[in-house]
């Protein structure tokens, strides 16, 4: 018979070698997912693209150990259809999301789903955003998301959408009891987050954190970092208008205290996830549903084809595969090819019903970039804003050189951002790049049959849909005065 010491000497060299065994699985299944998007975070908001007021020191390193996806677009830079294509690997067309607060109804396999049934444990934290409000008037955005409306993530705490950072609601698993995050929810969520890592040593697991900052409203982030942009010397960008500037740094001094906040959350993620052993075999992603004009142009917020709102962050870490030296890939991803290029990146079948492209292959470098390759910007229906500054539904592409839109009402924008990165020179007309303008037509138009888009008035697919009611389309058109007068497929700035 065992003597007490005898005893706990073989089970703790059992739970030793039981520990090395979990340790060597977690280093050599398939990889962990730790995919983090923020909200209204644009790519030109970063120090490793040049800019020189944000504070992200953390994310700057991380860059420069990733794959660095430089022309990623958020193809309809509005938040709900965004997350729906990341859920759905579709187009908002074909998922039905192509204004707020509509309900997702996945027509196939989500992207939880798709990780679940693969043997993965899944997560989201944070901001959800597809459950949607029928009454046209965000009614359900605080409300309880029942389980079925969870679509594959098995840990649970979110909320559907908030932006009220220091009160901030959630729902947890099953219970439709609302609890609140201590403090700055990007923190507390980040907290929580490290805590799902540390406590999965099984099965890989998927874990969504989706923060509601930089988002407005601007006044949000913790004190400390307030104070580090109260009295700083804002640069704008040039094509802020005079008349805007004023606003753009006001407005810019709260964008990046949040930044600055988030870089802190995103080192503490990192942190854990090297303290855990888990770091080279997980795969981390950090993005953002779409930018921010911030005055550029004289806009505020999303919704417009200029590179301010529609150009995203998305840069792609893992280490076991890739290494930690940083690369760069010029060729436009979107947002439907988010769920093929990840569950590519873990060896997982992609569902047919998935419209987007498995960039997997362009990571790994097993595959060649696509030529010519061009992400497919669009907006359906013109909402809130857009609609009070008189804009029009559009539909273009942006290519890893050009950005060419055309309007409801015709040819509206063509520029060549490698000579013109802040977009202040329109192309359109001009007889020098007339062939280039028809070159770009004619791809828009193999785009939309593709897309099988019938690039129909907005008021066909609100009808279709139901939602003619929706108070994000019951805004009287025009009611600002447009940076350049009364909006017109003839008029653009430049």
């Amino acid at each position: 018979m065992l003597d007490r010491r005898s005893f706990l000497q073989l089970t703790g060299a059992a739970s030793l070698a039981s520990t090395a065994k979990a340790q060597s699985n977690r280093n050599t299944r398939h990889p962990n997912v730790l995919y983090i998007q923020c909200d209204e975070w644009r790519a030109q908001s970063t120090g490793y693209n040049g800019d020189s007021n944000v504070t992200t020191p953390v994310l700057d390193r991380f860059e420069a150990q990733s794959v660095n996806f430089q022309n990623a677009v958020s193809g309809c830079p509005v938040c709900c259809p965004q997350r729906a294509s990341l859920l759905t690997g579709q187009y908002p067309l074909t998922h039905g999301v192509f204004v707020n607060d509509v309900e997702l109804v996945p027509k196939g396999t989500t992207l939880g789903e798709s990780f679940r049934n693969a043997g993965y444990n899944t997560g989201f934290i944070g901001k959800w955003h597809v459950y949607g409000s029928p009454d046209g008037k965000y009614g359900r955005r605080l409300s309880f998301i029942p389980p079925e409306k969870h679509f594959g993530f098995d840990y649970w705490k979110v909320c559907e959408c908030t932006h009220d950072y220091n009160h901030s609601l959630y729902y947890e698993g099953n219970d439709p009891t609302p609890k609140y995050w201590p403090g700055y929810d990007a923190i507390a969520q980040t907290d929580d987050a490290c805590g799902f890592i540390e406590t999965h040593t099984g099965n890989p697991f998927m874990l969504v954190l989706s923060l509601g900052p930089p988002h407005f409203p601007l006044t949000g982030a913790p004190e400390k970092y307030q104070a580090i942009y109260r009295n700083r010397e804002i640069q704008i960008r040039p094509n802020v208008p005079k008349d805007s500037q004023k606003d753009a740094i006001d407005d810019l001094r709260g964008y990046y205290a949040h930044m600055a906040a988030l870089d802190d959350c995103l080192a503490k993620l990192l942190q854990t996830l090297e303290t855990t052993g888990l770091a080279e075999n997980t795969i981390v992603v950090f993005t953002s549903d779409h930018g921010d004009m911030m005055r550029s142009q004289g806009l505020t917020t999303k919704l417009y084809p200029w590179d301010e709102s529609i150009r995203v962050p998305l840069l792609v870490r893992l280490p076991k595969r890739l290494g930690r030296k940083g690369r760069h890939i010029t060729t436009p991803i979107n947002a439907p090819d988010l769920m093929p290029t990840l569950l590519g990146l873990c060896g997982i079948a992609i569902p047919g019903s998935v419209e987007g492209t498995d960039f997997s292959g362009v990571i790994f470098g097993s595959k060649p970039a696509p030529r010519d390759a061009a992400a497919f910007i669009n907006l359906p229906v013109p909402i809130t804003e857009a609609r009070r500054y008189g804009f029009a539904e559009y539909r273009g592409l942006r290519t890893e050189r050009y950005t060419y839109v055309r309007s409801i009402r015709g040819p509206w924008l063509l520029y060549d951002n490698a000579v013109d990165p802040y977009q202040m020179h329109n192309l359109l007309g001009k007889n020098e790049h007339r062939s280039l303008q028809s070159r770009l037509d004619r791809a828009l138009d193999a785009t939309l049959k593709l897309r099988k888009d019938d690039f129909l008035p907005a008021i066909e697919y609100a009808k279709r849909a139901g939602v003619t009611h929706y108070q994000e389309l019951n805004v009287p058109i025009g009611h600002h005065p447009s940076p350049w007068g009364d909006w017109d497929s003839t008029l653009s700035p430049g």
